[in-house]
């Protein structure tokens, strides 16, 4: 492998291609027998109807789906909880400060619901649905996270 592509893939192609693949399949799957987008950003709203009589959290939608999405999002933890246990470098393996990881999940947070979507809903769903909303958010997605890394970056902050 290639300086570049050793740079790119540091762990070789397979597993990103096989990775692909298998997100792919998973978000055809979900469609095919359910009807509904995989997009994970849904999930703490359709959750909250268990605990709430608001309206916003009890839409026909949330409530048909909660379930459902209760197992998909479990399925997403405990596949990266399987997976680091067996294949991983353990279970925490970032040096960045957890306040920066908690400042950092609440402004995607804040995102997300911006962006009436997450980077699953739009990104994989949407672009693959040629969604125009979907294409703007991601193409936004992509710029702003970029100019941030080169931001934080030019200003020398580390982890």
């Amino acid at each position: 492998m290639s300086g570049l592509a050793a740079t790119l893939f540091p762990n070789g192609w397979v597993p990103y291609l096989l990775g692909g693949i298998l997100v792919g399949l998973g978000t055809a799957v979900i469609y095919l027998f359910t009807g509904i987008t995989a997009g994970a950003s849904t999930f703490l709203e359709s959750t909250l109807s268990y605990v709430s009589d608001l309206p916003r959290f009890n839409r026909p939608s949330y409530l048909a789906s909660r379930d459902w999405r209760v197992v998909f999002t479990a399925g997403i933890v405990l596949g990266a909880l399987g997976y680091t246990l067996t294949l991983g470098d353990g279970l925490w393996t970032t040096e960045v400060d957890s306040w920066r990881l908690l400042g950092g999940g609440i402004l995607v947070g804040i995102g997300t619901r911006l962006g009436k979507g997450c980077t699953s809903g739009h990104g994989i769903c949407g672009v693959g649905s040629r969604s125009p909303t979907s294409l703007v958010n991601v193409a936004t997605f992509l710029l702003v996270a970029i100019g941030t890394a080169q931001l934080v970056a030019a200003v020398g902050v580390t982890p």
